[in-house]
């Protein structure tokens, strides 16, 4: 069931959102050789907590952290550690959310770790633009299938692969709620967009083949050719004005 948020219930979202934001800029300034992906998440944990909001994504189906920080061939859902060490031309994306008086905030960001490739850097150009085509399809009276269907072409159209068995989602009093908001699709296709709608649009594209495979952690998914893979997420309220980026970053 897709549920149409209040602007009472907007607000704590705004707040949720703003957290996760502010906690995601917050270690992504710490990106940098010779940091460790749990000391980020434990930098994005802390700032959490000093909101008065709580990490949603820790204990969240049993994940044991605050982010999913995930780096190059990584997708999503890296679980940091103390001896997974960045070092110079990697690329790491911090995933993570806030909930605060029951509502959720949910973002990422892959950031550059130091001097990346030509290449890679293109990766992240891409995958971010795309990021914001869907979100101009985020409007009342289209559809689910308007934004991954925007996603899709801008990426593809460039190369790139699109990951598909991971997607965005609805958020509010749950961090996963309905409808599904896949980063492929058909124009016109899929659930109608209504005021009072909030998602996640979240594209997960990678340099080469789609295909993905997961690891022995039972968590971490990554490209099963090894190239790498660049994942950015805005949580967007859809209203009569258009979309409005709740987790809307200052600096990035």
């Amino acid at each position: 069931m897709i549920v149409l948020k209040t602007n009472a219930e907007l607000e704590k979202m705004r707040i949720a959102s703003r957290i996760t934001a502010e906690a995601i800029e917050l270690a992504g300034e710490y990106v940098k050789p010779g940091v460790s992906t749990l000391e980020l998440d434990t930098i994005a944990e802390k700032y959490i907590r000093s909101q008065g909001a709580e990490p949603n994504f820790l204990h969240l189906y049993d994940f044991p952290n605050t982010a999913c920080i995930s780096v190059n061939e990584e997708i999503i859902h890296g679980i940091p550690k103390k001896d997974r060490i960045l070092k110079e031309g990697d690329i790491v994306t911090i995933d993570l959310g806030a909930r605060w008086d029951g509502y959720n905030g949910d973002s990422a960001y892959t950031f550059a770790v130091g001097k990346i490739t030509p290449e890679v850097e293109r990766l992240l150009k891409t995958t971010n633009e795309s990021l914001f085509k869907g979100i101009e399809q985020a409007v009342p009276g289209n559809r689910v299938g308007d934004i991954g269907h925007a996603v899709q072409e801008y990426c593809e159209s460039r190369g790139y692969g699109i990951i598909r068995e991971y997607e965005g989602h609805g958020i509010g009093t749950k961090v996963h709620e309905e409808p599904g908001v896949p980063n492929y699709g058909r124009a016109g296709r899929g659930p109608r967009l209504l005021p009072g709608m909030t998602i996640c649009i979240e594209p997960m594209v990678s340099m080469g083949s789609p295909k993905i495979r997961e690891l022995a952690d039972g968590w971490t998914v990554v490209t099963a050719d090894g190239l790498p893979s660049a994942h950015f997420e805005r949580l967007i309220a859809i209203t009569d004005n258009g979309p409005e980026i709740l987790t809307n970053f200052k600096n990035l």
